[in-house]
């Protein structure tokens, strides 16, 4: 079993304290994905990890486009970010049938941040009651 850790520019000790715990202790525990096709690619290669870790921006085009304080403009960006990883995941679990592995979010964009918690919480407690059903 491996675990992802998307992030452009850090690695997982750069990260230390997420919900409590100390998860980010060994580099060797992760797989580094630096952008959104890294992303999938280790995904179709490898299957579900046992958990992944989030950063929101994944590139210097994320940086450099001016933010609302409450919305992020997608539509300007001109590479992928963590929010589009975490749609495609959502879509890989639907098509294969499976339950969305652990998942942690440690960006520094609390925008975005929240966005990816907030779609990722969404669809686990849907499959959650479906699963219930």
């Amino acid at each position: 079993m491996y675990n992802i850790f998307l992030d452009d520019y850090r690695v997982p000790r750069n990260v230390y304290n997420l919900g409590g715990g100390l998860i980010y202790l060994h580099n060797n525990d992760w797989v580094i994905a630096k952008s959104y096709d890294q992303f999938v690619s280790l995904i179709e290669k490898r299957g579900l990890p046992h958990s992944i870790s989030f950063d929101h921006d994944l590139g210097d085009a994320h940086y450099n486009v001016p933010k609302d304080p409450e919305n992020i403009p997608y539509e300007k960006y001109t590479e992928k970010t963590g929010m589009e990883c975490a749609k495609w995941l959502i879509e890989y679990c639907l098509d294969n049938n499976k339950n969305l592995p652990e998942y942690y979010v440690h960006s520094a964009n609390p925008v975005g941040a929240k966005n990816i918690k907030s779609l990722l919480d969404s669809f686990k407690n849907r499959r959650i009651k479906e699963q219930k059903a």
